[in-house]
């Protein structure tokens, strides 16, 4: 049994370690493998084919309207893959998954030229390009121009130029080649991919030779109406590096780009070239890849010495590519043998702690079996102690249940003498519970009753401070006059607004409170003018108070055209009056609900908010001058007195 456990313990944690070594080295020695045939996708196999010249003179691509196909970004927990370089200092490599929606294009096997569009993302939005396709056998050209590129130092001084990926349905991207935009933000690129079935997206990027797409994509493909092929939405996923992530072991401002005079007269392959040595060394390229970074270097050299020397661009491109190339090469293999590293640094610990788990296996198997014997002596002892208190037990039993035989009677006479007492004590409690609750509630009503008219009073006083207002059965109705409307329209005018303004901060002071926004006309005109200009003042009221802050759940607005005049439309000053709108303030606050008979009239319309205007349930007592609402609340008297603001006469 022992032997067993000890196998079982061993042969799980062995199992265990495989799983741990794929778990810690998946993501990055997949992703520099992915790298290296990434980069055998791209465009030229050599630096000079590469640096020769990639742009061309062809035409400008025309200004069609296109729409850029719905695209999103979808991003999951950067994963971090901690490490440590040669000085004991922390290395991070950040990969972010990134999900886009776009279209791909299965472009046909000597199929002829077919286009497609560039649209720029919300990067740069205004990039637009065009890209000429071209079918030859096993491989397909490529034709790309764009527009309105900024410089890619633009997104920060380690970015130097623009990158072009293909990007497969399945994920995989390919490096087509790089895109240095002119002083204008132009750029013509010509390239050759194998790939059959991708999308295109354009980065930006610290030098041309990287082999994993960066987050900062400014540009996408998007479908022509007139694109030749089969058009299939994707959602490509795709491993993609944070904005940083090739500096995460040196400042950008260490770079030796970075320097404005180092930068103004050096060709731009060269400051690539430069910062791609010093991304490399920073990663630990000296100690990793010595031979491979050196070849950087003698290529950098090269290229500098034929600066000093004055020579042709064709020549110092070739060089500083290669150069750029080789850096690269020496970051990826960096990363590959610290992955390695740190894989059999984990298998080691694996080991160690297998050793030490039999260790602890062994000796846990041989506590067991002491254990075992200390229980079994310890079960002998409590079965004899268990015997003798079991007939101990029973003697005892046997005298009670004598004793209990006599006191039983007596138990259950006096059991039912204290369910009676009980039974009438719990009736008395009842009652006096009963009492005191209905006592509390008649004074609760009375203060409730006391405060609302309180603060009605008090809301009237306010209100009547800034327009007239009056109190009525249907609650408080402040008047906005005609004259604070320009005329025959539903704009406020600035006193309007201000008045407006002050009635909204009093408002929000009652949270509770609902504002029902009645717009009234005169009879001039015709009536479907006149509900219109009605429903749009009412409505242009509402929407300043929600503005000033008001909850709009608790505005609701309507007009009323002709109906309900105040004055006489035969007199100008009559129809004057008429011409208002009303703010019918309600609320528990006040004790007042709108009666149930001002909802909505079949000639009126109505922008509802909050529930102003609903049927209220419960008890109405409605008395003579009062209301009283399902609270209990009685409202202020119905023949309330109207105040102009400021005892002042109303605005004309």
């Amino acid at each position: 049994m022992k032997n067993r456990f000890l196998q079982l313990f061993a042969l799980a944690l062995a199992c265990s370690l495989p799983l741990v070594a794929q778990t810690g080295g998946s993501g990055s020695t997949t992703g520099a493998n992915n790298d290296q045939n990434s980069a055998q996708g791209t465009a030229g196999t050599t630096p000079a084919q590469a640096n020769a010249p990639g742009t061309s003179t062809g035409q400008n691509p025309s200004d069609a309207a296109t729409q850029n196909p719905p695209s999103t970004t979808q991003t999951t927990n950067p994963t971090d893959n901690p490490q440590t370089d040669e000085n004991g200092q922390p290395f991070v490599f950040r990969l972010k998954v990134v999900q886009r929606s776009t279209e791909a294009v299965d472009y046909r096997d000597r199929g002829g030229t077919t286009q497609v569009d560039f649209k720029g993302t919300s990067l740069m939005p205004k990039v637009e390009g065009r890209a000429k396709v071209t079918g030859h056998t096993g491989r397909l050209a490529i034709d790309t121009s764009f527009h309105h590129l900024q410089p890619a130092r633009f997104f920060g001084p380690e970015y130097l130029t623009y990158v072009l990926w293909a990007i497969t349905t399945e994920g995989r991207p390919a490096n087509l080649g790089e895109v240095i935009p002119n002083d204008n933000g132009d750029a013509y690129v010509q390239v050759t991919t194998g790939l059959q079935e991708f999308a295109m997206i354009l980065t930006a990027e610290p030098y041309f030779a990287v082999t994993r797409p960066g987050e900062l994509t400014v540009a996408e493909n998007i479908v022509r109406a007139d694109t030749a092929g089969g058009v299939h939405p994707i959602t490509a996923r795709y491993e993609s590096l944070q904005k940083g992530q090739y500096t995460v072991n040196i400042s950008p401002t260490d770079l030796p780009a970075t320097s404005l005079e180092t930068s103004k007269n050096t060709p731009l392959q060269v400051l690539e070239a430069e910062n791609a040595i010093a991304i490399a060394r920073a990663s630990g390229a000296d100690s990793y890849a010595g031979d491979t970074l050196q070849k950087a270097k003698d290529y950098l050299a090269q290229a500098q010495d034929y600066i000093r020397r004055k020579q042709s661009q064709v020549p110092i491109g070739t060089v500083a590519r290669a150069s750029t190339q080789a850096a690269e090469d020496a970051r990826l293999i960096t990363l590959e043998k610290k992955q390695q590293e740190q894989v059999a640094a984990e298998r080691e610990r694996n080991r160690k702690r297998i050793e030490q788990a039999q260790t602890q296996a062994e000796q846990e198997a041989a506590r067991a079996a002491q254990a075992r014997i200390d229980a079994q002596h310890e079960a002998d002892q409590r079965a004899l102690a268990e015997q003798e208190r079991q007939a101990a037990e029973q003697a005892r039993l046997q005298a009670e249940q004598a004793r209990s035989a006599a006191q039983q009677q007596l138990q259950e006479a006096e059991a039912a003498r204290q369910a009676s007492m009980q039974q009438q004590q719990a009736l008395t409690q009842q009652a006096e519970a009963a009492r005191l609750q209905a006592q509390q509630a008649e004074q609760a009503k009375l203060q409730a009753q006391q405060q609302a008219e309180e603060q009605r009073r008090r809301l009237l006083a306010q209100l009547n401070q800034v327009l007239q207002t009056k109190d009525t059965a249907k609650g408080l109705i402040v008047n906005v006059s005609d004259v604070l409307f320009a005329t025959g329209q539903a704009t406020l005018k600035e006193v309007a607004k201000l008045r407006l303004a002050r009635v909204a901060g009093i408002i929000m002071a009652y949270p509770d409170l609902r504002l029902e926004v009645d717009g009234y006309t005169d009879s001039t005109g015709t009536p479907e003018f006149n509900q219109k200009l009605s429903d749009k003042r009412a409505a242009t009221v509402r929407e300043f108070l929600i503005s000033q802050g008001v909850p709009s759940p608790n505005v609701s607005s309507r007009g009323f055209g002709e109906a309900d005049p105040v004055a006489p439309n035969s007199t100008a000053s009559g129809r004057q009056l008429n011409r208002r709108v009303e703010l019918v303030v309600s609320g528990s606050a006040i004790g007042e609900n709108i009666a149930p008979n001002s909802g909505t009239t079949s000639s009126g319309t109505s922008t509802t908010g909050g529930v102003s205007g609903a049927t209220t349930t419960g008890t109405t007592a409605t008395t003579p001058g009062r209301t009283t609402t399902p609270s209990g609340t009685v409202a202020a008297p119905t023949s309330g007195t109207t105040m102009p603001p400021g005892g002042q006469s109303p605005p004309k």
